[in-house]
C-alpha cells in the first residue's frame, strides 16, 4: 500500500479511504481541475483496497490517452471498467511469478488465492489471462445468489484454449459452460460439491461417442463449516498432469462412471 501511495503522489492523486461509501461501490475517482482524488472503502481487505486504486488509476489514464492524442478511440464504460480491471490484476499478479505458482497449485484458484492473498476472482480472472493459448481450461467461480439464498450462481468465469494444439479445444460456443449468471442446476457437479461440503472429481463427457471428455473437479471454500464459494476446473482428460497437484492435496471424492454435464 506504501508503494501504492508513492505512485499516486507522484501523478498528483490523492488517496482517501472512507466509510461512507454506498453498499455496492468499492470507490471511486474525480478529478476537478488540477485535483485528483480516488476514493476506496475505508473498512475492505487489503487486497479490495489496492485492486480499487489500480482500477481507478486505470480509468483515469484512459482520459489522458484521449487528451494525448486526438486520434486514440476511447474506450466506452463497460469496456474501459474490463481494461481497467485487467490493468489491477496484471499490477498486482505479476505474469511470471503467478503463472508458475499456477502449475505448482494445479490450477487451483483458491489455494493461489489465500497464497497471494488476493480475492478468488481475481485469481480466477488472471490465471485465465496467462494459461490463454498455452492450455484449454474452463474455469468458474460460484457464489450464493443473494444472503441467505440457497441458490448458487456463476459469479465469475474464464476460459482460455491452446493454440500449440487446435485440436486440444473444445468449443465454448455451444452453451455448455456455465457463463456469469448461470445457476447451479440440481444434479450437476457443483451442486453435489456444495450439498456435500467435499471437493469431487468427475469425468464429464461431451458426447454419447467421446471417448476422452473432460476432467472436471470442484471444490467449496469453507467458513464455519459452511461453503461460502465454489470453484470448478475443467481440463482435457488426456491434460489431467495439469491439476494432478490439486487432486493429490485435496483427495476429492472420485464420482465412478461418466458425469454427464457441469
Amino acid at each position: 500500500m506504501r508503494t501504492l501511495r508513492a505512485v499516486a503522489s507522484c501523478c498528483g492523486i490523492n488517496l482517501n479511504g472512507t466509510d461512507k461509501m454506498p453498499h455496492n461501490l468499492r470507490g471511486y475517482h474525480e478529478v476537478f481541475d488540477s485535483k485528483k482524488n480516488i476514493y476506496f472503502r475505508q473498512g475492505d481487505t487489503l487486497s479490495g483496497q489496492q485492486n480499487t486504486i489500480l482500477h481507478e488509476i486505470r480509468e483515469m489514464m484512459e482520459t489522458l490517452f484521449a487528451e494525448a492524442d486526438p486520434s486514440y478511440d476511447a474506450l466506452r464504460t463497460s469496456a474501459r471498467h474490463l481494461a481497467a480491471n485487467r490493468f489491477a490484476t496484471a499490477v498486482l499478479l505479476p505474469r511470471d511469478d503467478f503463472i508458475k505458482k499456477v502449475y505448482e497449485t494445479g490450477l487451483d484458484v483458491i489455494e493461489l488465492a489465500s497464497f497471494h492473498s488476493k480475492s478468488c476472482a481475481q485469481v480466477l480472472l488472471r490465471m485465465g489471462e496467462v494459461l490463454q493459448g498455452k492450455l484449454f481450461v474452463y474455469s468458474a467461480l460460484y457464489e450464493p445468489c443473494g444472503e441467505g439464498s440457497s441458490a448458487w450462481q456463476v459469479a465469475y468465469w474464464t476460459g482460455c484454449h491452446n493454440d500449440e494444439e487446435p485440436e486440444s479445444n473444445v468449443s465454448y460456443s455451444d452453451g455448455y459452460f456455465p457463463r456469469k449468471g448461470r445457476h447451479a442446476l440440481p444434479g450437476s457437479l457443483i451442486n453435489l460439491v456444495i450439498k456435500t461440503k467435499k471437493p469431487h472429481l468427475a469425468r464429464v463427457t461431451l458426447s454419447d461417442d467421446d471417448d476422452n471428455g473432460l476432467l472436471a473437479l470442484a471444490r467449496p471454500l469453507m467458513i464455519s463449516g459452511d461453503p461460502i464459494k465454489a470453484v470448478l476446473t475443467a481440463v482435457l482428460s488426456t491434460d489431467r498432469s495439469f491439476i494432478e497437484p490439486q487432486i493429490g492435496r485435496l483427495r476429492p471424492i472420485d464420482i465412478k462412471g461418466f458425469f454427464k454435464h457441469l
